[in-house]
This record gives C-alpha cells, structure tokens and sequence, in this order.
C-alpha cells in the first residue's frame, strides 16, 4: 500500500524544486496527465515538458498540498499554487485539484487535474 500523504509531500517538494525532471520522477515510465481535458503529456518527458511550461510562466511558483484522500489505487490531490507571472509581473494564486491512479510500485500511473483556467487568465493579463 502506498504511503499517500509521503507521495503527496514528495511530489509538492518536487515542484518547489524548481525541477521539472523532479516532477516527473513520480509518474510511472508509461505515466501521463490530462489537465483541464486538454491532450495528454504522456510518459515521464510529457510530463516534465508540462511541469516546464508552469515553472517558466510563473518561475517563483510555491505549491502547497491542500490535502489528499486515497481508496486504494485512486488519490486525490489538492493543491495551491502562487507566484508571479513571468509575461505580465502580476501575483497569481489558483487552485485545483488531481486525480492519480496509481500503479503497483505507488507511482501515478495517470493524472487529471482541474484548474479555472479562466480565473488563471484574468490573472494573468
């Protein structure tokens, strides 16, 4: 059995490293993640690539876990972000949510997060 909240400090620490690879070590090799029904970032470079494309639009991000809840194989993750937007130099704070499917080893085997994509865009602009 997992230890879910260790996985969720890990990966929250991950992403305040700055390091997009840190990231993606905590998905499966075949791992993937769906934000916001977008197309999927497949395999671990999909998913540093998308953790990229956060960390440049807002490179001072601090992600805090809001908490998590697990059955099983399947955990939810809820999560905090702010920063400074890197194109317009203005304070962001947003918030969601994602939902893992875990595999064997306790690695997330899938993810599909949610976010107001609209609220990040007022923000941001």
């Amino acid at each position: 059995m997992t230890d879910i909240a260790a996985l969720a400090a890990a990966y929250t620490a991950a992403w305040n490293s700055g390091q997009p690879d840190a990231v993606a070590s905590h998905y499966a090799q075949g791992g993937v993640i769906i934000i916001n029904d977008g197309p999927p970032w497949p395999g671990r470079a999909g998913v540093a690539e998308m953790a990229a494309g956060f960390l440049a639009d807002i490179p001072d991000m601090v992600l805090h876990c809001d908490g998590v809840r697990a059955a099983g194989r399947t955990a939810i993750y809820l999560w905090t972000f702010t920063g400074t937007h890197a194109g317009s130099g203005k304070p962001v704070s947003v918030s969601g949510w994602e939902a893992w499917e875990l595999d064997g080893a306790g690695q997330i085997a899938a993810s599909r997060g949610w976010f107001d994509a609209e609220d990040y865009a007022r923000q941001t602009s």
